[in-house]
Formats: structure tokens, sequence, C-alpha cells
């Protein structure tokens, strides 16, 4: 009787253990890393990097914003028949377990206007929306870095992204050709 009465009390223990594993394998959707890039000149936009990483359950990102910005959208660098273009993105999926990942060439952020003291404090406080639990925001100090002179002008300085606010695009010449 003895043996069935410790694997009575252990049979639940090794139960709620197994749970409890579970429970933690089951990493929260995230926003792992980041960072902003100043624009060459105080009149350019400034440009955003990040990573996400997701959670159990896939879900999107449709927004990103940040009180100390005047405007924050979300973009994807395209390259269509040799021309670079820029398109505005209404929302990016971040699969479940997976990451979403915002980088140059790619999906990035376009930041106009950030306040001053933000600049100098070198971090920008952004909300990132998602798709779940009525719309989750997260929290996240994207660092700010300094221009990377010619270079981040050639990336994003060339594209008139100031035509999309008006609902047009403008392409910029492919680097590679002369």
């Amino acid at each position: 009787m003895k043996p069935f009465a410790i694997l009575a009390l252990a049979a639940p223990a090794l139960a709620l253990t197994a749970c409890g594993d579970n429970l933690v394998a089951a990493k929260p959707l995230n926003v792992v890393s980041g960072h902003i890039v100043m624009g060459a000149t105080p009149d350019r936009p400034a440009v955003g990097y990040f990573r996400v990483q997701g959670g159990p359950q896939p879900v999107q990102l449709v927004a990103v914003t940040a009180d100390l910005a005047q405007r924050v959208e979300m973009h994807e660098s395209v390259r269509e028949n040799g021309v670079v273009t820029m398109k505005p993105l209404l929302r990016a999926d971040v699969p479940a377990k997976g990451d979403l990942v915002f980088k140059q060439g790619g999906k990035h952020l376009m930041i106009w206007g950030i306040n001053g003291a933000a600049v100098r404090a070198g971090k920008l406080p952004m909300a990132f929306v998602f798709t779940n639990n009525n719309n989750e925001r997260i929290l996240f100090d994207m660092v700010i870095k300094p221009a990377e002179g010619a270079e981040a002008a050639a990336d994003h300085g060339a594209m008139d992204h100031g035509a999309m606010e008006k609902g047009t695009e403008k392409a910029a010449p492919d680097a590679a050709k002369k």
C-alpha cells in the first residue's frame, strides 16, 4: 500500500512540473532590440530599425508611435525594375516564436521631428502596437545614433518620403546605374 500512496502523491507533483515547463517554454511577444539613426541633415527624417521576437501566437504589428516625435511611419524598401521605391506598410506579420526584423534595405521606420530633449538624452520612448489582447502595446526605448554620414544620406536621402504623404511615390534612381 505504501508504494501506491507514494505514487498517488508523486503524480500531481509531476503533472504540475510538466505544466510549469510548458509555461516557461512559451516566451512572450517582445521588442528585443532597436535603434534610430538621425537624418544627415535636420530636415531629413530619422530611420528606425528593430527586432520583435514573436510569442506563442502569430500577431501583426499595426503601428509604432512616439509622443516625442511629430510623425512615425512604417515603410518598406522595394526594388522593382532596377528602381528602389518606398512603400508604406499598414501592418507587418510577427510569426509565432519567430522574428520580425526592420533593417536597412528592407522594412524600417521613418521618424520626423524628434524632440530635441530626446535627441540629447540619446533615446526615444516608442510604443509598438500589435493585433492581440485589444491592441497590446509594448514600450521600448530606441537608442538614438548620429547620422552615419554619406551612406545614410544615400540610403534614404535620395528617396522622397514627403511625396508619400500626398499619396504618391517617387522612385530614387538606382545607385548602380550611371
